[in-house]
């Protein structure tokens, strides 16, 4: 992207200002888009898709951040990289928001009919999905726009047809009258993970049922939901239970219906509950069920599709389910059958999508045998084969999928995929094909209607990874990027998505989806409480991005964060990003006015005094850091890292060591070092914070020499061992602790900014080597005359004089005018007990084989180098 940079960079950074010009440039020059023709290893990660429900929140920002992360590293680290874009469709999900809008013009979906209404679906959805890709934009997001995929387009379609077929022709698809949960307000069936159960505080009823050939004697059963009574087909009891063992086999009569029902023996009965006798309601309860078929018992289904009682309840038929239960409490409470009301906290489910209390209910459904398919899914984590990151998921991955049950697909909605299963009306034949049948392959009948019901939006999404690239279809996108490298989501939908894409991916193509699942945790506010509307603590991403800047918004809620972990969002965390992203601009301002004195292509880097060899060998152990963390999914920890190095070595030190310096114009230039830092730093930064690293690097390149047009195309940082100097780092870092020694001491003790004071430094064998640093201690300590003598310091301080204990050096400072005594004492006696605290906090620290086993090797020997610093300290603090 040539662009003739200004003489130099804005006095302040405006993100509004750059953010779209250079993502506009990225897109015009194709730089999303992976080499094909390149012959290394590529990088593919495929967008989890958003729902078409509309905007994008701060998890789907979180989610970009991350993956855009990861795709320009790699992208920069010369690899083929694709991320490839998508929308789901969103099955329930949308089409209540699309009902939710019907409901304000007063209309529902049967007003319309079911082609009026998809239309209508279609239009909300494409809409969505222009306002996510605008959205992803802002974001920074590298996505191959060209390849975005719908979740309803003809490719997905295909392969949700293709794979329907194959899993109904190996006998793993069904159809059957199983338990499934029933939303009365969606008019739909849903999965059992769609179901959030939440603790209600309830009743529990207990009942008495006659026996029917003495209605003097009962069996007391005890119910939450006394209404379901009017479905009953049995009363079951443990057969080891004393109590009832004499009546397995007689009759009762079920009160408000006068049907005889019979008494059943079952193992399932747990004799502790109630009375130990329980209600059998085999189309409204799965263990009901289960006992239902173990006794051959029929089913009785009492609700209609809102919930409401059917001709099966008898007089109750047409009344809400819960005005019933008001009913038939009150008519048992008269016939003197109510025995006792006892106040119960009971879990009740919920639909995930509207929040109404589901109907467990007996219904003719398609399924899934899951089992057969779950032991590859379950083999490819246990191998290593696939990576689940953090490894604590992998016991919940696989308790989930150990334990799997036969997985409900179908679903009464009219916006989905169409389940690909066709009826002859003339001779009843179930045709399932890939393409829509003109007639019946059995009688040539042209008298054959489709299923009405759609798959469970999970179905098309448990493709994803594959049907995105093409599958069924056999062709370079497939064959090239399939494996995909990372599958990067939230760990709330490991069971919904992540198990469902390993376990279809296995099946249709014989291969893992994706070598690694990294799981990013839930953002949250700053108390720790989830986000939502109603408790007003919600924050909009693009609200953010005009406030704080899109680089702010990223760093907030990526730096120090880790895989697995939920975040505590506060605004302090964007105001951090907003301010490093100025911290840098300003500090390459400085920069590049300096080095707009030099001709492009002069500067070379020769022999080098301490600090330069210092800041270029903390570089090159940040970059080697860096390059570790990132290696190892620590995303956060990275960026943490490339941080502190910036602002806290690079700004607040180098620069200020250097200006000193470019100042004087004596001895070498620190420029050479200056750009060779800065470039890399930015290059570093850049996969974190996108805009601000490219609008500074444009202005850089002209002292670079062959650089690539972008800096989202330029080389990553690779560590050089030959620059790294520990005796540098030893050596600098002693300097800085005597300047921040001075500082601290003038904080402390509130020196005017303008006045000068005299120092002494103390420094043994070091004398030497530090006096040509006078001048730089000076200026940055405001200390005038610093003296600086071979000799070390005895005493302690006194009435006159305040003896610092460093750790090569001890600085003295004069008390007149400058201490107050007691306050000195004070900060001795807490610097003394804040030293001795950190070497038994270390000292711990490092003695715990859980740290030192699973902490990075660098972390550990940063951790132990830090503890013998101190107790040298602490030994001196002493007079030892």
């Amino acid at each position: 992207m040539t662009e003739t940079p200004k003489a130099e960079l804005p006095k302040a950074y405006e993100p509004s200002q750059v953010e779209d010009k250079w993502y506009s440039l990225w897109m015009e020059r194709g730089y999303f888009k992976p080499d094909t023709n390149s012959t290394k290893q590529p990088f593919t990660i495929i967008m989890p898709p958003p729902n078409v429900t509309g905007e994008l929140h701060l998890g789907h920002a979180l989610t970009a951040s991350l993956e855009d992360i990861m795709t320009r590293w790699h992208r920069m680290k010369g690899e083929p990289a694709l991320w490839l874009p998508g929308v789901d469709h969103a099955g329930i999900a949308a089409q209540v928001v699309v009902e939710r809008m019907l409901a304000k013009e007063n209309k529902t979906k049967y007003d319309l009919g079911r082609e009026e209404f998809t239309k209508r679906m279609w239009a909300w959805a494409n809409s969505c999905r222009q306002t996510i890709r605008k959205q992803h934009m802002k974001l920074g997001a590298s996505c191959d726009w060209d390849r975005e995929v719908f979740t309803l387009d003809e490719g997905p379609s295909k392969a949700v047809r293709t794979t329907f077929k194959s899993l109904y022709d190996q006998g793993l698809i069904y159809r059957g009258e199983r338990i499934i949960n029933w939303c009365p307000r969606c008019h739909t069936a849903i999965s059992d993970l769609e179901v959030d159960h939440k603790d209600l505080n309830g009743h529990l009823w207990h009942i008495k049922y006659p026996l029917a050939d003495d209605p003097t004697r009962f069996v007391t059963v005890a119910t939450t939901r006394p209404e379901t009574m009017l479905g009953d087909v049995a009363v079951a009891v443990n057969p080891d239970d004393d109590r009832y063992k004499a009546l397995v086999g007689k009759k009762l009569v079920l009160p408000l219906m006068n049907r005889e029902i019979p008494i059943v023996a079952d193992d399932i009965v747990d004799m502790t509950f109630g009375s130990g006798a329980v209600k059998t309601t085999p189309a409204h309860d799965q263990t009901d069920f289960d006992i239902a078929q173990r006794h051959n018992l029929p089913l009785i289904n009492i609700f209609d599709q809102d919930a409401k009682l059917n001709g099966n309840a008898g007089k109750y038929a047409g009344m809400d389910r819960y005005a019933a239960r008001k009913l038939v409490v009150e008519e048992l409470a008269q016939l003197g059958l109510l025995v006792l009301v006892q106040d119960y906290a009971h879990s009740v489910g919920h639909c995930q999508r509207c929040t109404t209390v589901a109907e467990p209910t007996a219904s003719r459904q398609w399924f899934v045998k899951m089992e057969p398919l779950a032991a590859p899914a379950i083999a490819a984590v246990k191998s290593g084969e696939i990576q689940i990151l953090p490894e604590r998921f992998n016991k919940v991955y696989l308790n989930w999928l150990e334990n799997i049950r036969d997985w409900c697909i179908s679903r009464q909605l009219w916006w989905g995929h169409r389940i690909p299963v066709w009826y002859c009306k003339d001779c009843g034949e179930t045709i399932v094909a890939i393409e829509a049948p003109t007639t019946c392959h059995k009688c040539c009948s042209a008298s054959v209607e489709q299923d009405p019901d759609v798959l469970d939006t999970w179905f098309s999404s448990g493709l994803w990874p594959h049907s995105t690239l093409g599958w069924p279809e056999d062709n370079a996108d497939l064959n090239r990027f399939y494996p995909t490298s990372v599958m990067e989501t939230g760990y709330d939908i490991l069971f919904f998505w992540v198990a469902r894409m390993i376990t279809m991916g296995l099946h249709n193509t014989g291969k893992v989806p994706f070598r690694t699942v990294y799981l990013h945790g839930l953002i949250r506010d700053e108390k720790g409480e989830k986000m939502s509307k109603v408790k007003g603590n919600v924050l909009n991403p693009l609200t953010l991005i005009d406030q704080y800047g899109t680089d702010a918004l990223r760093f907030g809620i990526t730096t120090g964060n880790s895989p697995g972990n939920d975040i505590k969002l506060s605004l302090n965390r964007l105001e951090a990003g907003r301010n490093f992203a100025n911290k840098l601009f300003n500090a390459s301002r400085f920069v590049i006015s300096y080095l707009n004195k030099i001709e492009p292509g002069t500067l070379q880097i020769t022999e080098l005094p301490a600090e330069d060899r210092w800041i270029l060998s903390r570089l090159n152990r940040v970059i080697g850091q860096v390059n570790s963390f990132m290696e190892e999914f620590q995303f956060g920890e990275a960026e943490r890292t490339i941080h502190d190095f910036i602002w806290g070595e690079f700004c607040d030190w180098y620069i200020e060591l250097s200006k000193v310096r470019l100042q004087s114009d004596a001895g070498h230039s620190p420029l050479p070092v200056l750009l060779k830092v800065l470039d890399n730093s930015l290059r570093l930064l850049h996969p974190f914070m996108p805009f601000v690293t490219e609008e500074i690097w444009q202005h850089l390149r002209p002292y670079l020499g062959d650089t690539p047009d972008s800096i989202m195309i330029a080389a990553y940082p690779e560590a050089d061992p030959a620059e790294i100097d520990a005796a540098a780092e030893t050596f600098v870092d002693g300097l800085i602790e005597v300047v921040k020694a001075i500082r601290n001491v003038r904080a402390e003790h509130k020196v005017e900014a303008g006045r000068w004071i005299p120092a002494e430094l103390h420094t043994g064998d070091l004398a030497a080597e530090l006096a040509p640093y006078q001048p730089i201690i000076e200026s940055l300590g405001r200390v005038r005359p610093l003296t600086i003598s071979d000799d070390r310091v005895q005493a302690e301080s006194d009435t006159e004089r305040l003896v610092l204990v460093l750790r090569d050096a001890e600085l003295v400072l004069p008390l007149s005018g400058m201490i107050d005594q007691e306050a000195e004492s004070a900060r001795a006696a807490k610097e003394l007990a804040e030293t001795e605290s950190q070497v038994t906090r270390l000292s711990a620290m490092l003695s715990n084989e859980a740290f030192t086993a699973k902490a990075p090797p660098q972390v550990v020997a940063k951790e132990r180098a830090k503890l013998e610093a101190l107790e040298d300290k602490l030994k001196r603090l002493k007079g030892g």
